[in-house]
C-alpha cells in the first residue's frame, strides 16, 4: 500500500475514533505528505535515521521549534496507528529527541487599543460582534466561524435568559464560554439584522442558515482568512500596525487582561479551553514584564 493510501486510512480513524476536527486532519494531512516527501514516498518504511534527516531538513527550512515540534507529533501519532494495525513490529519515532517549542511572550494589545477597535468597527454591526466575541469570551478562529445559533444563550423575546456559549473545542471538547454585557449587546445587535445577509440562493441559504455568521461560501460560514482580512482592515482605520491585530491576538488580549484584572491561572484556562496550564502560564509572563517596570519607576530604592 503506498504512503498516500496509509495516511489516508490514518486520517480516516482520527476522524473516526478520536473525532479529531477537519483544520486536524488538514493539518496532519500535510505534515505526513511532507515526511513523505522527504522520505522518498517510503515512510511507512523509514526508520530513525530517515526521520531524523527529515527533522534536520525541517530546521534548516528554518521552521520554527513549535512547528517543527507539531510536525512530528503527526509522525509519532502515524507510527503508532501503524505498529497498532501490525504494518510495523517497532516505532522509529520512539528515541526521537524532538525540539522544544519555545514559548514566546505574545505581544498583548492594550486595554486602550482594544477599546479604540471597538470604536472603530462604528455601524459594522457584524465586525463588532465578531471583535467582541473574540475579545469577550476568548473563542479561536475557528470556534468563532463556525457558532452556530444551537450555541448561543437562551433567549426570550429580546432578553437573553442564559450568558453562556456553548463551544466545541479541540478535540471535540465542550465548554461553556460566559459573555459580558458588551459582548451580547453587540450579539443583539447583529441577529436583529442577520437574516438580511443571508443568501438568497436555496441551497446556499440551507448551509448557511443555521451560523451565527453566515456566508455564501461553500462552508456556508464566513472562513478564517475572510474574518483576518476584516480585522487588518480595521487595525489600518483604528491606527494600529496590522502585524498585531489577527483572531489569536484577540484571544492574547483576552486572557491576559483578566489575569490583570485578578482573575486566577485555572479559571482562565478553562475559559481559554487550555489542556494543559502550561499553555496558559504564558500569559503570566506578560504580567511579570509589566510588574518588573512598575518596580523600577515607582518602588523607592529604583532610582539609588
Amino acid at each position: 500500500m503506498s504512503d498516500r493510501a496509509r495516511i489516508e486510512a490514518f486520517l480516516e480513524m482520527m476522524s473516526a475514533e478520536r473525532g479529531a476536527s477537519p483544520n486536524t486532519l488538514d493539518a496532519y494531512g500535510r505534515d505526513l505528505l511532507d515526511a513523505s516527501e522527504y522520505c522518498g514516498g517510503k515512510l511507512e518504511t523509514a526508520g530513525a535515521r530517515d526521520l531524523a534527516g527529515w527533522l534536520s531538513d525541517l530546521a534548516a527550512r528554518g521552521m520554527a521549534p513549535s512547528s517543527q515540534a507539531r510536525k512530528l507529533s503527526a509522525v509519532r501519532r502515524f507510527f503508532r496507528f501503524l505498529f497498532e494495525e501490525g504494518d510495523r513490529k517497532d516505532d522509529p519515532t520512539a528515541k526521537l529527541d524532538g525540539p522544544k517549542p519555545s514559548r514566546d511572550v505574545p505581544d498583548v494589545l492594550s486595554r486602550e487599543e482594544m477599546a479604540r477597535l471597538i470604536d472603530t468597527c462604528g455601524e459594522d454591526l457584524r465586525l463588532k460582534a465578531l471583535v467582541e466575541l473574540l475579545y469577550g469570551a476568548g473563542l479561536r478562529v475557528s470556534e468563532l466561524v463556525s457558532l452556530t445559533l444551537g450555541s448561543l444563550p437562551r433567549r426570550k423575546g429580546e432578553r437573553w435568559v442564559t450568558r453562556d456559549v456553548i463551544i466545541r473545542g479541540k478535540g471535540g471538547k465542550e465548554r461553556l464560554c460566559p459573555l459580558g454585557g458588551p459582548a451580547l449587546a453587540a450579539l443583539s445587535d447583529w441577529l436583529a439584522v442577520r437574516e438580511e445577509t443571508l443568501p438568497k440562493n436555496s441551497l446556499a441559504r440551507t448551509r448557511a442558515e443555521k451560523f451565527v455568521f453566515p456566508s455564501r461560501g461553500k462552508e456556508g460560514h464566513l472562513t478564517r482568512r475572510r474574518l483576518g482580512q476584516l480585522l487588518e482592515e480595521l487595525a489600518i482605520m483604528a491606527g494600529i500596525r496590522p502585524g498585531r491585530v489577527h483572531p489569536h491576538a484577540l484571544r492574547h488580549a483576552y486572557a491576559t487582561h483578566l489575569l490583570m484584572g485578578g482573575a486566577d491561572l485555572r479559571s482562565v484556562q478553562t475559559l481559554l479551553g487550555h489542556a494543559d496550564i502550561a499553555t496558559t502560564q504564558i500569559y503570566t509572563h506578560v504580567l511579570t514584564d509589566e510588574l518588573a517596570e512598575l518596580l523600577e519607576t515607582a518602588h523607592p530604592l529604583a532610582s539609588r
